[in-house]
C-alpha cells in the first residue's frame, strides 16, 4: 500500500518512451489471471508480446501478454511444481527468451528447477528441456561452491537468464558457479566460460545480453557480487573489459541484475535489492561508454 500522502508504488510493468517519460502501466494481483507474488525477468519478443518471469516461492508462472497488458498464455501454474523434468510445470522461472523465427520461448527456469526449458510460444506445449551440459538435469543437494575445485555438472540455483544470438547459440547463466554455458538450440553442450570464478556468495553471472551489432560481437554480463557489467568478446568468451563500480552515484551499481541493449547500441541496467532504478549507458564508440 502506499507508504505516505505523496506517492503510491507503481504496477509491476512500467512502459517508458526513450527520453523517460511513462506510456503506460499494468500488471499486479487481482489485475491480470495467474499474477504472481514477485516479479523478475522480462522480455519483448518480435511481435511486441511480453513476457513476464515469476521467483518468489510459491510463484512457478511465465505470463505472455499483450503490450497493453492483456493476458495471453500462462506457462506452469502458481502454488504447483515437481521438479526439473516436469514437461509442464515450472519451478521459479527467473527469465525468458523468444526465438521468433521458430515460435519457440526459452526459459532460464530457474530459482527451484536447474534448467532451460522450451515451449511452443504461441500453443505452450512442451519441446524439449536440458541441464548443464545439455545433461539430463538432476535435483538435491549440491555441495557449496568452491572455486577450487572441479566444476560440478549440475546448474545450481538459479539459473539466472538465457539469451539467443543471431546464429543460433543458446546462452545460460549459472550464476552461483559464475559461468555462461552455451548450447545449439537442440540443447546440445558447446562451450562454457567462466566470469570471476572466484567469486562467492551470489556470484558474478547475473544476467547475459549480445550487442546489437551484425555479428553481435560483444556479451556483457551484469555482476550484482561485484558491482559491474563485464564485456566478453563472443568469439573467445574472454573477458575484455568492464564499466561500473560500487555505489549509488550515476554509473555505479548496487546491485547490477538484469541488462538489455536497443538498436542504437545503448545498454540499460536494471539494479535490485537497494539499487531501484534503471540506468542507460550510451554507446559513444567501441572502447567508450558513458
Amino acid at each position: 500500500p502506499p507508504r505516505s500522502e505523496c506517492c503510491q508504488p507503481a504496477p509491476p510493468v512500467v512502459c517508458f518512451d526513450p527520453q523517460g517519460n511513462v506510456i503506460h502501466a499494468w500488471g499486479g494481483i487481482g489485475t491480470i489471471d495467474n499474477w504472481m507474488q514477485n516479479e523478475h525477468g522480462i522480455f519483448v519478443d518480435g511481435q511486441d508480446n511480453v513476457w513476464v518471469g515469476s521467483n518468489g516461492r510459491e510463484d512457478h508462472v511465465v505470463l505472455k501478454c499483450t503490450v497493453d497488458g492483456k493476458l495471453l498464455l500462462t506457462l506452469g501454474e502458481l502454488g504447483k511444481t515437481n521438479g526439473s523434468n516436469d514437461t509442464r510445470l515450472l519451478g521459479q522461472p527467473a527469465d525468458i527468451t523468444v526465438d521468433d523465427d521458430a515460435n519457440e520461448v526459452y526459459i532460464a527456469d530457474g530459482y527451484g528447477n536447474r534448467r532451460v526449458v522450451v515451449f511452443d510460444a504461441t500453443t505452450g506445449a512442451y519441446k524439449r528441456h536440458w541441464g548443464a551440459y545439455g545433461e539430463v538435469p538432476v535435483d538435491g543437494p549440491l555441495p557449496p561452491y568452491d572455486p577450487s575445485q572441479p566444476t560440478i555438472r549440475s546448474f545450481r540455483n538459479p539459473v539466472h537468464s538465457v539469451r539467443i544470438s543471431n546464429d543460433g547459440l543458446v546462452y545460460a547463466t549459472d550464476r552461483i558457479n559464475d559461468r555462461i554455458q552455451v548450447f545449439q538450440k537442440d540443447g546440445t553442450y558447446v562451450t562454457e566460460t567462466f566470469v570471476r570464478r572466484e567469486t562467492l556468495g551470489a556470484g558474478s553471472t547475473w544476467d547475459v545480453e549480445l550487442s546489437k551489432d551484425p555479428e553481435q560481437k560483444w556479451l556483457f554480463v551484469p555482476d550484482g557480487t561485484n558491482f559491474k557489467v563485464w564485456i566478453l568478446d563472443r568469439e573467445s568468451l574472454k573477458t575484455v573489459g568492464s564499466f561500473g563500480s560500487g555505489g549509488h552515484f550515476a554509473g555505479q551499481f548496487t546491485t547490477a541484475v538484469s541488462i538489455a541493449t536497443d538498436r542504437a547500441g545503448n545498454v540499460y541496467v536494471g539494479e535490485s535489492w537497494e539499487g531501484k532504478r534503471v540506468q542507460r549507458f550510451t554507446y559513444v564508440g567501441q572502447g567508450q561508454a558513458r
